[in-house]
């Protein structure tokens, strides 16, 4: 592997937990200056490594030298005073913190700033963005992806709830019981959206990126070991991931192009996922609240199931509650390809077209699958409209390869 791979990965990896444990030791009003200091980091990296050669530890490394730099940076700032400087000497971040909780009620340094972030000066949604962009590694257009809004949008959440938390002088610290139940839900929800990337992005050439639905599962679990945060809400969110991320190695080829879901090598499933999904999801039912994610998870759990059961009725039958529960175009878009599943391509169309989500790569999409046994000119043309939509490189080839087929 190269440098310029290996930092990619590292990227990747590490850029979620260093910005978490800078903010941690020197306090959200430096938010920015954690971003500058992690860049910096990365680029020294490049740097160096390409003279020297990669450290034996590159993390440590890492860490190390973001630990340096943002000391530095004090120094020359004139406030890295006494209480700062005893705080990094006892708290030095030589390699990876470790993951487990403390004598404090969050004690994983990402989840505990996540936690933090989702201060209640600031909406719901300007939460969640400030969460994802600081603590999760996204870039504005992943944001605005997982909100399906603009990235102006996403830019003005963001610099609103930067500011509000410099002007009401923030301050980390141990938060109550009750604060941490307050913000659970908006934690949870950041923790699906980051999922979700991870399972498909829109935005990497890489459809699928383990690495953070792997921090997704991490960080959820861990809030399962918390009675604080173990509710019947966390329970089915992992259960769901567990769902999804059984199915991982099945959804991609060797090329990176996706395999849809029909076309799936089952024995490729991870079993012992579904089983831990299944476990979940039976915990997750012990209340009397049924969530978004319970409904999501009972859906995931239908497509673990093999492809010759009878599951498409109860699919779709969840895919109502969903909707009245939450709507959003994809939740309406998957709930008409299941309505295909159950009463035909021609019902489907027509329920889908009523949605109009013409600027959706999705839409046309699905509309393009719909068609093939309907009319191919139309499919063609709607898997055409799709592949001038979507930002994916992977499903763009996808989409054209699909084009050349019908066109024959």
């Amino acid at each position: 592997m190269n440098n310029n791979t290996l930092l990619t990965e590292l990227y990747r990896q590490e850029y979620l937990k260093m910005i978490a444990v800078l903010c941690r030791y020197f306090g959200l009003k430096h938010i920015e200056i954690a971003e500058d200091i992690i860049g910096e980091t990365f680029l020294k990296a490049s740097e160096s490594w390409t003279i020297a050669g990669v450290p034996e530890n590159p993390v440590a490394w890492l860490y190390t030298v973001a630990q340096n730099k943002a000391k530095d940076h004090f120094k020359r700032a004139t406030i890295f005073d006494t209480k700062i400087a005893a705080n990094i000497k006892q708290n030095t971040v030589e390699s990876e913190p470790d993951v487990e909780f403390g004598s404090e009620p969050i004690g994983d340094s990402q989840l505990a700033m996540i936690f933090a972030v989702c201060d209640p000066d600031n909406s719901a949604g300007s939460q969640i963005c400030l969460a994802l962009r600081i603590l999760c590694g996204f870039t504005i257009e992943e944001i605005a992806n997982a909100f399906l809004t603009k990235t102006e949008t996403i830019k003005k959440r963001l610099h609103r709830a930067k500011t509000s938390l410099r002007n009401s002088h923030f301050q980390i610290g141990v938060l109550t019981e009750s604060n941490i139940k307050f913000r659970l839900d908006n934690v949870l929800k950041t923790l699906y959206l980051l999922f979700n990337e991870g399972y498909f992005s829109k935005t990497n050439d890489q459809l699928i990126r383990n690495e953070l639905c792997a921090e997704a599962i991490r960080l959820t679990l861990i809030l399962t070991a918390n009675p604080l945060t173990d509710t019947t809400q966390t329970k089915a969110l992992l259960a769901l991931m567990c769902y999804q991320s059984s199915r991982l190695e099945a959804r991609t080829n060797n090329s990176g192009e996706i395999i849809l879901y029909d076309e799936q090598d089952q024995n490729l499933w991870n079993k012992d996922l579904i089983e831990k999904g299944n476990y979940y999801f039976v915990q997750s039912c012990q209340g009397n609240q049924a969530s978004k994610y319970h409904l999501e998870a009972g859906i995931a759990y239908w497509h673990t199931k093999p492809a010759d059961r009878d599951k498409w009725q109860p699919i779709l039958q969840l895919y109502n509650q969903l909707i009245l529960i939450e709507y959003s175009p994809i939740t309406a878009l998957n709930r008409a390809f299941a309505i295909a599943r159950v009463y035909g391509h021609e019902k489907a169309i027509r329920e889908t077209e009523k949605l109009k989500l013409i600027d959706s790569d999705h839409y046309h999409k699905l509309l393009g699958y719909l068609y093939e046994t309907v009319d191919v000119n139309k499919a063609v043309e709607q898997y055409s409209r799709a592949a001038q939509i979507t930002r994916a490189k992977t499903v763009k080839q996808a989409l054209n390869k699909k084009i050349e087929q019908l066109r024959r």
